[in-house]
């Protein structure tokens, strides 16, 4: 049973100074069961009111970043839920600290997505410390997951997977797409993707669209794995802050109609909150600054096209933790997540 108002749960942000760790402060400061205790930057020179670096959240959100030490996990009291907004390797060993002192964990990076423990050198670019964690991370996809009950460490999905996967999942679960055809991924990024430090790749008179990682990029195994087979998928990044659109053509099985499509992701999404079945192609426009996911499809033949919208610093990531963590402690799933 969810507890009051008045009952609230203590929470902390680690990596709050990023983009998703700022946004995640932003959501939990208006929770109706949540307090966000404190808050923690990764370096020294972020550590200073959050409202000094993202001056749109004064008066917003009120907490300064504190600089994160390790020996603050020795600390009593600790919260009962951590957020960590880290590089992966640095939630990879992080977390597992939290998870034995009995805290529950939503980790928004990608260190404890994959099951497979040999993809962490090859996407990920590290060797993984805390592989006996692998198996038991709860994948929070949160349209996708049911009523399955969520384990102490949740892992957030990538904003690439989570927009892929949402798009093509109906069609795949009901077997309705030709098994010898490889679905085609092409996704466009905002530049806020890349985090919040600034690089050449990333600055403003650099952007230009174009793709990267082609055919190496480590989101790929993880759509591969949501899905149950293999995609193409080729990232873009352009020139706009946030959101994501992604483009998913495929071919149908063998006598599939338009209308056992329609009956797919009505099947799958007519419920969900955060899904927006759309009747034209949605625009990154149309999803910034929201936690929506808006989905359209059109079929030729034998062929099927799917547009899928998100932003990536909300439904790709902090908003979508919040979903996980509202599920976890049996809350409405809007609380807080509703902008």
């Amino acid at each position: 049973m969810a507890m009051t108002v008045n009952q609230k749960t203590s929470a902390w942000v680690i990596g709050a100074s990023g983009f998703s760790g700022a946004e995640l402060c932003r959501l939990i400061n208006r929770h109706p069961y949540l307090q966000l205790s404190r808050a923690f930057a990764s370096s020294v020179a972020n550590a200073k009111p959050l409202a000094e670096l993202y001056p749109e959240l004064a008066t917003v959100v009120n907490i300064d970043l504190e600089v994160w030490r390790d020996q603050n996990i020795d600390q009593d009291p600790l919260p009962e839920l951590v957020f960590l907004a880290l590089p992966h390797e640095a939630s990879a060993k992080l977390a597992p600290y939290f998870l034995q002192a009995g805290v529950v964990v939503v980790d928004l990076s990608g260190a404890f997505r994959l099951k497979e423990l040999n993809k962490y050198p090859e996407f990920y670019n590290f060797k993984h410390p805390s592989p006996e964690y692998l198996q038991d991370a709860s994948y929070s996809l949160m349209e996708l997951i049911g009523d399955a009950e969520l384990n102490n460490l949740i892992s957030v999905p990538g904003c690439y997977p989570t927009v892929s996967t949402l798009a093509l999942a109906p069609l795949i679960r009901e077997n309705l797409l030709c098994e010898q055809q490889v679905p085609v991924i092409t996704a466009t990024s905002g530049v806020s993707g890349a985090g919040r430090q600034a690089t050449l790749n990333n600055s403003f008179c650099s952007v230009s669209l174009g793709a990267y990682a082609v055919l190496s990029h480590r989101h790929q195994p993880e759509i591969a794995q949501n899905l149950g087979r293999e995609v193409i998928f080729t990232p873009q990044l352009g020139a706009f802050k946030r959101g994501i659109l992604a483009t998913c053509s495929a071919r149908l099985g063998k006598g599939v109609t338009p209308a056992q499509v329609e009956q797919a992701f009505q099947q799958y999404y007519q419920n969900q909150t955060f899904i927006r079945l759309v009747a034209t192609p949605p625009k990154i426009a149309q999803v910034e600054n929201t936690p929506f996911c808006d989905i359209y499809w059109a079929v030729q033949g034998s062929n099927i096209v799917i547009s899928a919208a998100i932003d990536n610093l909300l439904k790709g990531a902090a908003s979508q933790a919040l979903q996980a963590a509202n599920h976890k402690f049996g809350w409405p799933q809007p609380s807080g997540v509703m902008l």
